[in-house]
């Protein structure tokens, strides 16, 4: 249970460093060594790079020219000033979403792997237009694969028609980024525990590049600095909304194209870096940007002294008890208005007890500049300060029936953990059907 009253321990200085890349080191990771150097997260199969033989101008006059974009809107002024010294122009090939730095007699070529892998998965191939509705059941018994295009990196659908239309519907919004997410997501389609998925498939502008192919370029003479790789895919769109609130702005499309019932409950999927190496602790956030959530619309609430109790109502019940598979350490966070905020720690009956709290008093950031905040007295992140499910959550308005948006952001060891049971589970069935 939690206390109403913790003694103030020191913030980690993992979560304080300061981004700036310093000329004399500039191989140094620095905004994503949380992720990286920290908790281990594990980006191989994010993105490949490769030298490769130029186009010609024809072919890139095709290409979307990002260069001056990219300069404008990157934080990381030593990788601007290698582009611009070196000359680099960066274009992409918007149906296949490769990125090209192209300089006098040199062209390299990133390729997004995982984005390309996920589509061959459920497609079979990769499509550069509307696929339509297609059978994937060699992948996902019973379900079908769309691949919807847009002007960064695109977006998979994964639904099953007949599934029953009270489950959920899931949402990876930052596939790329956060590994084995939609391992996540896979572990409860596959196990009836929810009737659809919506991945995006883009990246939002920082995911890091692994030292392999940092050690590629600086071979061929491009030593980019792996810290907020937005100097390789854009950050922004061309309407200048970040590219990590896409998958949030066009949710209400998506669910549309699914050709079911409005679902009731949307659990958007993420990954985070816990405050420590074997952290096992979800976070649940219930939103903290307006339109604030009330307690009475998540469930029936008693105060007894400085703790708070919220029993549930049976929707957001059944989000929780969807949590529970993952872990039995879950934590709900939300905002009621800008200067009263609640923590609440979730017991076995799927009770919630915790307290409130100004967050002006409690709240800190872990690192400038950035939405990676954290509750200090219980040294634990804290989930409202990130805009993303708020946005979510204005979208669903628009709905005939307004769902219930849960953020979850599982720790970087269990989502490692679900993807080795996955690929177990994965070769038992194809053992079984080979009848030996």
């Amino acid at each position: 249970m939690i206390q109403s009253r913790k003694p103030s321990v020191p913030i980690s200085p993992l979560f304080v460093n300061k981004f700036r890349v310093d000329e004399k080191s500039p191989f140094t990771r620095h905004l994503n060594r949380l992720e990286v150097e920290v908790a281990g997260e594990n980006y191989e199969e994010l993105k490949h790079v490769e030298l490769v033989k130029d186009p010609g101008d024809d072919f890139f006059a095709s290409c979307l020219d990002l260069t001056d974009s990219l300069l404008e809107t990157s934080q990381n002024i030593y990788n601007c000033n290698l582009l611009k010294e070196q000359g680099i122009r960066v274009y992409m090939d918007g149906p296949r979403y490769h990125v090209y730095y192209r300089s006098a007699g040199r062209c390299i070529r990133f390729i997004p792997t995982w984005r390309e892998k996920v589509l061959k998965r459920f497609c079979r191939e990769v499509p550069l237009v509307d696929s339509g509705w297609r059978d994937c059941s060699h992948a996902l018994p019973a379900f079908k694969a769309r691949f919807l295009p847009d002007s960064g990196g695109g977006v998979l659908l994964l639904n099953r028609a007949a599934a029953d239309p009270a489950l959920p519907i899931l949402t990876v919004s930052h596939g790329p980024y956060d590994p084995h997410t939609l391992d996540v997501a896979l572990y409860y389609l596959r196990y009836g525990k929810a009737r659809a998925v919506l991945v995006n498939l883009g990246f939002s502008g920082r995911e890091p590049l692994v030292d392999a192919n940092l050690e590629r370029l600086k071979e061929w003479g491009v030593p980019l600095n792996p810290s907020n790789i937005d100097i390789i895919y854009p950050y922004i769109d061309e309407r200048g909304h970040p590219n990590c609130y896409k998958h949030e702005r066009g949710v209400c499309d998506y669910i549309d194209l699914l050709e079911s019932s409005q679902p009731e409950l949307i659990v958007d999927i993420h990954g985070y870096v816990g405050t420590y190496a074997k952290d096992k602790r979800v976070l649940v956030g219930m939103g903290g940007l307006p339109p604030y959530p009330t307690l009475d619309e998540l469930g029936t609430v008693e105060q007894r002294e400085a703790l708070l109790h919220l029993h549930p109502h049976p929707r957001f019940s059944e989000g929780l008890r969807l949590l529970q598979d993952l872990s039995q350490e879950i934590y709900v966070q939300l905002c009621l208005k800008p200067d009263l905020c609640c923590h609440f720690a979730l017991l076995g009956d799927l009770q919630l007890s915790g307290r409130s709290f100004d967050p002006r008093d409690e709240i800190v950031s872990m690192l400038e500049g950035e939405e990676r905040s954290i509750l200090k007295h219980e040294q634990i992140r804290w989930l409202p300060s990130a805009g993303a499910n708020a946005l979510q959550r204005q979208q669903v308005c628009s709905l005939q029936r307004k769902a219930l948006c849960i953020h979850v952001e599982i720790p970087t060891r269990i989502r490692q953990q679900l993807a080795v049971k996955l690929r177990q589970q994965a070769f038992e069935d194809s053992y079984q059907a080979s009848g030996l």
